[in-house]
């Protein structure tokens, strides 16, 4: 069962990390080359319909497959009380690491992509300046993400201090 288990948790992880991370790196600068062509009255009207269209599909990708992206500690966690390692400082830093690049994808990327969307579409609320304004952050945002799911990635490979060799 913990094989099962453990070969279901890393399809996930590949099956619904993968994707997001990329399409949450991608984002930044397609979401810069679409604003900027929304703010320039000489740009052709399809290099502006295109980077709206990627930048709407990267934005959706990034939320469905986080929404995916649950079944990955979840799997994690049963696969551990199944191996009998709940309690090992590896699992532990790794959740703790997960729950952290949690955060960062819902309060620091998701947010600033749908601000882009959002001043993109024209939204009466949208403010496309500071749309613009965080996409410094919103670079360094899923840089850190990326970074947080390589620590975990590392972590679950070489699982320092181990007895289980599983």
């Amino acid at each position: 069962m913990a094989k099962f288990l453990l070969s279901l948790h890393v399809l996930a992880a590949i099956i619904a990390i993968g994707p997001v991370t990329v399409a949450a790196s991608m984002f930044p600068r397609k979401a810069q080359a679409a604003l900027a062509a929304a703010g320039n009255p000489e740009a052709a009207a399809g290099e502006l319909a295109e980077n709206t269209a990627s930048v709407r599909l990267l934005y959706r990708i990034t939320q469905v497959y986080a929404l995916l992206g649950i079944a990955v500690p979840v799997l994690g966690i049963g696969t551990a009380q199944v191996m009998g390692v709940m309690g090992s400082a590896w699992l532990i830093a790794s959740l703790a690491i997960t729950v952290v690049a949690a955060l960062v994808l819902l309060v620091l990327v998701l947010p600033r992509q749908e601000a882009v969307v959002s001043a993109l579409a024209g939204r009466p609320d949208a403010d496309p300046v500071g749309a613009a304004a965080g996409l410094k952050l919103l670079t360094m945002s899923t840089g850190i993400f990326a970074l947080l799911w390589a620590v975990v990635t590392v972590l679950m490979v070489l699982r320092p201090g181990s007895t289980t060799h599983a």
